[in-house]
């Protein structure tokens, strides 16, 4: 047990973090630092041998060992760290990354169990605070503040990005595509990415950090502490391939990257390319720029030292849950779900016998998987392996690692043929630094690192070789080869060039030639975008059906625009009527013709699927209407009452609605629908606003229905122009909408009650009680934009009657009296309005101009 200091020096990017701990290591008689990537290890080694020399510092990675006899000083990955080593300072990089899915166990077990005799250092986002306190109580958290500002800067145009900046994809392609675009555009761009030897990498950074290329173009592996003179990042996406499946880069990630720009005291700024399809909401851009993170209140833990006394016992020990509540076991990795996979092969599980087998067949299990191949394919080659280390003298015959290592050094052939390469030598290379596993393992760990670095300084001059010989297609071109051999793409304004040169436009799916193609080169231009088109078309095809599946952000879902659906700016398919409402066909647009049948016909399935989506929660309140219609036991009055509003949109008034037939148990079903019954009209009130109905009317028209408007929905009344819009009734010479009519209404009905007051016993020697008059004021229907007129007119139809003022006296002035209104139902709707009493001739006065309650009197009869 140490008693040494533990800190944990917190926070954003460009804070020193990793300045610092370095300065804390040169500061100790010995230490190590534990760093989340090889190339970030090799950079910090470099540093530090400058300080303390080749001799005093070691290098130590699962594909590289240097460690010299009497190094005091270790820069490690986190998985080849020594936790239990005796060094007066260790540190952990990255920490944050104990919430990976992958690798958090890793991290979560260095930062519980690492600790130096003098100081431990954890270094991270200030999102691992809670964390800390919970499960190392004893830690004193320093926060550290960003040296510099970071803001966003919108999208850009890759033609258009800032000298001084790093793109950043995720994926290799992606990367190559990039780096091609920038040479064309800007003259080069330096690469980097997980594949390259360090050696590669350094020289790529070299390439920019001197000025010599602007432009760098990288995988996230940047933003793990890679320190560069960057100004700007663009980023090419906001999604990438986790191991599992695709999906948005988190709010952390986002903001680890983007943090690369700005150095020091200069200010950076971040955004995304121009014509990707990927933009920062606002929130992400808060978060980043504020540096705002949700804290992290569980990290992913594994037994880090299981039992080895069987098979068994093991695999239980690493599925095991955690004890403390801010731990959380972690996902089933690739070592784990190997170890099962070759335990369930009797054959294998016969040869690991004792403890000693059981650790060397983890060991075994454990190896990376560099090639990407997926547990299963990993297995086997694990398996392979482990026939060799299982017999015999238990290690691997030198002859057997020199021939492998010897079938991977060659260095012809693309670019995806050397990745590949370079993903096995890797793997050698982690096998060659077992001196357990390989006989002569520094003659066989230095044969394998030389392999890696001949097979990345292949793939950079490929790579240069691309960017610099552009030109060595018109060559082809004049030699008459084939077409196919041509570059086609398709530039941000979707123009389709080949060799550099516009040929036409891709306009959705439809291809239009470029009439002003030159003639000499035309037809050899057309045949290799004739050529192309169809992997591109397809390319597209495949993109509009991931974007229609129900998960696909809404940003690059297809859009309804009346009849039609658009995705991507261009009209791709027409919306046709069906035999039901909520049934309508897809018609898709002729511009598909060159796709395949079958692509076609997923298409359409695609886009029938997205479209009744669209409609159950566009229209989900008329659904449920339609679907309640259907129900035999709703009785036939109710059903048919239900269908007509269907029909109509969701609004039926009251008076042809046929409601006095139903029962109260009807009534009470309707009210569960979400139908509000009004004194004038019955309505959906979710169906009121303008997205629903402008939907309804759409698919109304189509099924053979007139098509009516739909009206402002920031305009709650508006004046009379043709029929009223959907929604809306006629209220003299303007329309209301229903909801705001209601509203009104309600508003007069009380008024009404108040002044009618507590209902009182009467006597039966007395006479009815005279019906109660009552003054209503305009200023709320006034606010609504309904004229008094208009008003007046609304109040008559739900069965309101104005009484007319009397007259002021001869020689006496002043405001007109306002009308007195009652209420008096209709037993008919084209039952009589009550008359007004006559006024005494020549009695009545001039009402005052401007006045509402004049000019109300002005309207009654």
């Amino acid at each position: 047990m140490h008693d040494g200091v533990i800190k944990a020096v917190l926070g954003p990017t460009n804070t020193g973090k990793t300045h610092l701990a370095v300065e804390r290591l040169c500061a100790h008689s010995s230490g190590a630092i534990g760093f989340p990537l090889r190339l970030l290890a090799r950079e910090v080694y470099d540093r530090v041998v400058a300080i303390k020399g080749a001799d005093k510092v070691a290098l130590i990675t699962g594909e590289e060992r240097i460690e010299p006899p009497g190094a005091r000083w270790k820069l490690c990955t986190a998985e080849a760290m020594d936790r239990d080593a005796d060094l007066a300072f260790m540190a952990i990089d990255e920490a944050q990354l104990g919430a990976d899915r992958e690798r958090g166990h890793v991290f979560t077990d260095r930062l519980l169990n690492m600790r130096g005799r003098e100081e431990t250092m954890i270094l991270g986002s200030s999102a691992l605070a809670p964390v800390i306190d919970t499960l190392i109580p004893e830690a004193e958290i320093v926060t550290r503040p960003r040296f510099s500002t970071l803001s966003h800067a919108g999208p850009v145009k890759l033609s258009r990005v800032p000298p001084r900046s790093a793109i950043v994809a995720f994926s290799a392609e992606q990367v190559y595509v990039v780096a091609e675009m920038l040479r064309r555009f800007r003259g080069g761009a330096a690469v980097v990415m997980g594949a390259l030897s360090p050696q590669t990498r350094n020289a790529q950074v070299e390439l920019f950090q001197s000025g010599e290329v602007d432009y760098l173009v990288a995988t996230d592996a940047i933003g793990m502490g890679l320190n560069l003179d960057v100004a700007h990042v663009a980023f090419a996406g906001l999604a990438k391939f986790d191991g599992v499946r695709r999906r948005r880069l988190t709010i952390p990630e986002m903001a680890q990257i983007a943090g690369r720009a700005g150095r020091h005291q200069k200010d950076g700024t971040f955004g995304t390319l121009a014509g990707e399809g990927a933009e920062f909401t606002e929130d992400e851009i808060f978060a980043i720029e504020e540096h705002r993170f949700a804290p992290l209140d569980r990290l992913f833990w594994r037994d880090a030292r299981p039992r080895m006394d069987n098979l068994g016992m093991l695999i239980g020990d690493l599925e095991a849950a955690p004890h403390d509540d801010a731990l959380a076991a972690a996902p089933e990795a690739i070592d784990l779900s190997v170890l099962k996979i070759l335990s369930s092969d009797p054959a294998i599980a016969d040869t690991v016998r004792g403890r000693a087998m059981v650790k060397r067949f983890w060991d075994v299990c454990s190896l990376p998987d560099f090639r990407s191949l997926g547990a299963d394919n990993h297995a086997r080659f694990v398996a392979r392996l482990w026939q060799d280390l299982s017999k015999g003298t238990g290690r691997l015959g030198h002859d057997f690692v020199a021939g492998k290592i010897a079938e991977l050094d060659q260095t012809s052939g693309d670019i995806d043929t050397l990745q590949g390469r370079i993903a096995a030598i890797r793997s050698w290379a982690y096998i060659a630094q077992r001196p357990d596993w390989v006989l002569n393992r520094e003659e066989m760990a230095e044969r394998a690192r030389a392999v890696e670095t001949r097979l990345s300084d292949a793939l950079h001059a490929r790579l240069t070789e691309r960017f610099v010989n552009r030109r060595t297609t018109v060559l082809l071109r004049k030699l008459g080869a084939d077409t196919g051999l041509l570059p086609v793409k398709i530039d941000d304004e979707n123009a389709v060039q080949v060799d550099g040169e516009e040929i036409g436009k891709l306009d959705g799916f439809r291809f239009e030639v470029d009439p002003q193609a030159r003639l000499e080169t035309r037809r050899l231009l057309l045949a290799a975008a004739e050529r192309h088109l169809p992997g591109l078309l397809q390319r597209r095809a495949e993109a509009l059906i991931s974007d229609c599946a129900a998960d696909a952000p809404d940003d690059a879902a297809p859009v309804w625009q009346d009849a039609e659906i658009v995705w991507r700016g261009t009209a791709i398919a027409k919306i046709e009527g069906g035999r039901r409402l909520f049934g309508p066909k897809v018609r898709l647009d002729p511009g598909l013709s060159l796709l395949p049948a079958p692509t076609r016909a997923r298409i359409g399935e695609a886009l029938t699927e997205w479209l009744h989506r669209a409609i159950s929660r566009d229209l989900k309140p008329l659904r449920r209407l339609a679907d309640a219609a259907e129900d035999k036991d709703a009785g036939p009055e109710l059903r048919a009452l239900l269908i007509a509003m269907v029909d109509a949109g969701g609004v039926v008034a009251r008076d042809l609605s046929g409601l006095d037939a139903l029962d109260e148990a009807q009534k009470h079903r309707m009210r569960k629908l979400g139908v509000r019954i009004g004194a004038l009209d019955l309505f959906v009130p979710a169906m009121l606003r303008p997205a629903p109905l402008q939907r309804w009317t759409v698919l109304s028209a189509l099924c053979g229905g007139m098509k009516r408007a739909v009206a402002d929905p920031f305009s709650p009344a508006r004046d009379a122009d043709g029929p009223p819009p959907v929604g809306y009734r006629r209220a003299g010479p303007q329309h209301i909408r229903v909801d705001m009519a209601e509203r009104l209404l309600a508003a007069a009905h009380e008024r009404r009650a108040r002044w009618a007051g507590p209902p009182r016993r009467q006597r039966s020697n007395r006479a009815a009680p005279r019906t109660p008059r009552f003054t209503l004021d305009p200023t709320q229907a006034l606010s609504m934009g309904l004229t008094t007129q208009s008003y007046a007119h609304l109040l008559r139809q739900a069965g309101f009657v104005a009484d007319v003022p009397p007259a002021l006296p001869d020689r006496m002035f002043g405001p007109p009296a306002p009308p007195r209104w009652h209420w008096k139902p209709r037993r008919r709707p084209d039952a009589r309005r009550p008359r007004a009493g006559p006024s005494k001739p020549g009695t009545r006065t001039v009402p005052r101009a401007g006045n509402p309650f004049a000019e109300l009197a002005q309207l009654l009869p």
